[in-house]
């Protein structure tokens, strides 16, 4: 039989999350699109209007297209997560259009983000309390590890306006934040020393009435995949 496998002390990425923090934290300040939302522990920006209401619209189709009930790591069974969800076409024009002003925006090179990922949360359906980072004693954390490692910072957008529900609450910091169309939100799932950040648990609280659709983007230590 053999000895469990003993968690790594320190994420061998740490130097470089905290040089990723400060350099994406550094460009979104100087932004005067970019308004960085007034909670303690947490960087975490906002952008009204990122996308307009014609990309938005186009975006939830292309979500409609490839949304199948949303999985998680491992693909073990997860009721906390009842969305419907999908990668978009990496290569479609369109989209690489919309990653690019992502990407700028933020200032990390491509190789370093995931595939967007569409979602759409219709009533009733929702994403419970959870990170967006990986944890050592996950099962899946030395796959990760050669395939960019660790997540660094998340975006994630709004594309419509929901009737009633459906917002992205942090309940350790007591921060809610409705569905605006074209919102993007962006924040850092490390903190400043580089190392997890455990304020930015948050969650998609159900929808109650309508449908939410979302788009998220997270970005890795290093090139992804």
């Amino acid at each position: 039989m053999s000895a469990p496998r003993r968690a790594p002390d320190r994420d061998p990425d740490t130097p470089v999350l905290k040089r990723i923090g400060e350099r994406v934290r550094a460009r979104l300040e100087a932004d005067p699109a970019a308004h960085r939302l007034p909670v303690n522990g947490l960087e975490i920006f906002g952008l009204s209007e990122f996308f307009s209401a014609a990309e938005c619209t186009r975006l939830m189709g292309i979500v409609d297209d490839v949304a199948q009930p949303s999985a998680t790591y491992g693909n073990d069974e997860f009721a906390g997560r009842t969305s419907y969800s999908g990668d978009v076409d990496p290569n479609d024009p369109f989209i690489l259009m919309l990653q690019r002003r992502i990407d700028d925006l933020i200032g990390l090179e491509p190789s370093y983000g995931e595939t967007i990922q569409g979602q759409r949360y219709s009533v009733g359906q929702e994403f419970r309390a959870h990170f967006d980072y990986f944890s050592p004693e996950q099962a899946f954390w030395e796959s990760e590890q050669q395939h960019g490692g660790q997540r660094s910072w998340t975006a994630m957008a709004y594309l419509n306006a929901v009737e009633e529900g459906g917002s992205t609450d942090f309940p350790r910091l007591s921060l809610s934040i409705p569905p605006q169309p074209g919102a993007l939100i962006v924040w850092n799932n490390m903190k400043p020393d580089g190392t997890p950040n455990p304020l930015t648990l948050h969650a998609g609280t159900p929808v109650l009435k309508g449908t939410k659709y979302v788009l998220t983007k997270w970005y890795r230590a290093r090139p992804w995949w």
